[in-house]
């Protein structure tokens, strides 16, 4: 989304919650440029001068002006350089942390009530892994389309480290995971549970029999679409054994098919994948032969998307289709 400070003078006053100095006469904070805090917020979020120019449809000579006035009005450097990036000092941070709230509200006040998918043009940036790109998006895809078929998608490979940053200075506006470790501030609505179950081809030996826990060790395997942080539960999961001979892990199924009629191939895949695909390839598919709990899948967003009327649409039709998609699959497949 972008800012214009103009657009928001006129309601300086929401911003007054702001200053620190209780004693100062109303007549005072009109006389101050409040919108300043809306670049200050916005120089945080983007840890340079040039792509906050950029979002505030300046010049990159006015925005070091503003950096200047806030300098000027809060007495404190506000940010230091390093390297490329503008890393916000304590008292930066502070600040931002106050205004946060009442631009929320403002921008929920400004925003337009009745949201018109049809009408919508908004591009989206969805950082994903390898898995919802292969189940949840193409089954969610004609729908969001369908529903809105004038905005544009645009999705990004996930990086679970980085994810802060994706869905910050990288302009992510989803993310679609497994959160592997803590992500506050951002914010998350879970999507489902996902579980990891075999396909092998029709000709395995063990097609028209029940995979045991040595069968699994013994046979060579595919991991397709599983990250680290699922391969990390399976290994804890069949810890204390054998580790099982692992002959080719990729991010796309079409690796594995290439070679199921070559050798006597597990594909361990996320369970959604191999509802969606086994059908189609001639794959059974089996359970695992060991105790797997399923994990959970979650949207993730920025806090400043929150109230956003075409987010919160496209946050909520994402949650619907992955909820029919897991309940389908279980129903169909009689696994879970």
């Amino acid at each position: 989304m972008v800012f214009s400070i103009n657009k928001l003078a006129v309601h300086n006053a929401v911003l007054m919650v702001i200053i620190v100095d209780e004693n100062m006469e109303l007549e005072e904070i009109y006389r101050r440029d409040l919108n300043l805090f809306v670049a200050l917020k916005i120089l945080i979020e983007e840890g340079s001068v040039r792509r906050s120019a950029v979002r505030l449809n300046l010049s990159q000579s006015a925005m070091s002006r503003i950096l200047g006035r806030l300098r000027e009005l809060l007495n404190d450097p506000l940010f230091i350089r390093q390297g490329q990036h503008l890393q916000p000092t304590q008292r930066a941070i502070e600040i931002s942390r106050a205004v946060n709230e009442p631009l929320e509200s403002l921008r929920v006040l400004l925003s337009p009530i009745d949201f018109n998918p049809k009408l919508c043009q908004q591009h989206f940036i969805i950082a994903t892994t390898d898995y919802a790109m292969q189940t949840i998006l193409p089954y969610a895809l004609p729908h969001i389309y369908e529903k809105a078929p004038n905005i544009s998608l645009e999705f990004t490979p996930l990086k679970h480290e980085q994810m802060l940053e994706q869905l910050t200075v990288e302009g992510c506006d989803l993310a679609i995971c497994r959160p592997t470790h803590r992500i506050e501030p951002l914010v998350h609505e879970k999507l489902g549970l996902v579980s990891v179950f075999c396909m092998l081809s029709k000709s395995h030996p063990l097609a028209d029999k029940e995979i045991t826990l040595a069968d699994y060790h013994t046979y060579p395997h595919a991991l397709i679409a599983i990250s680290d942080g699922v391969k990390a539960l399976i290994d804890t999961a069949i810890s204390g054994y054998h580790k099982p001979k692992t002959v080719l892990r990729a991010y796309h199924l079409e690796a594995a098919l290439a070679i199921v009629d070559k050798m006597p191939l597990i594909i361990t895949v996320p369970a959604d994948l191999a509802y969606l695909v086994a059908e189609k390839h001639n794959l059974v598919v089996k359970p695992l032969p060991f105790e797997f709990k399923p994990f959970e899948y979650s949207l993730i967003w920025h806090p400043r998307c929150e109230h956003s009327a075409a987010q919160i649409w496209l946050r909520n039709l994402l949650k619907e289709q992955c909820g029919k998609l897991i309940n389908k699959r279980v129903n169909d497949m009689k696994l879970l």
